[in-house]
């Protein structure tokens, strides 16, 4: 799935009040509470979420990673996507669903997905 191919939010408001929605959802995540990830707005309307590396897995230096990327569908669906450090590519997770349902899925990282 190419995440550049996406239907964009219309108007500017919008895209602050839904990067302040998920800035609060990642508050309730379970993995790696006690740092604090960004939420970026990229071109398209798409967010993509970055967070210290705490384990350094990805980056010795405990650097910023990127950690998730969501796409915006048609009827308020998303698309989320993880990243694959080695491959240098985002990698789909789950498509059209709503955005409660992403949210959890980023939140809870049960497969340790977004989190590494």
């Amino acid at each position: 799935m190419n995440p550049a191919a996406v239907l964009a939010p219309a108007s500017g408001p919008v895209y602050d009040l839904l990067q302040h929605r998920l800035a609060r959802a990642l508050r309730a995540r379970v993995r790696y509470r006690y740092v604090q990830p960004r939420v970026l707005l990229e071109e398209g309307g798409s967010y993509r979420i970055q967070s210290p590396c705490c384990s350094r897995t990805v980056d010795a230096a405990g650097g910023l990673i990127d950690i998730a990327l969501l796409v915006p569908h048609e009827g308020q669906h998303w698309c989320l996507c993880s990243r694959d450090h080695a491959g240098q590519r985002w990698v789909t997770r789950c498509q059209n669903q709503s955005l409660d349902a992403v949210l959890d899925l980023l939140c809870i990282d049960r497969e340790r997905a977004f989190w590494p």
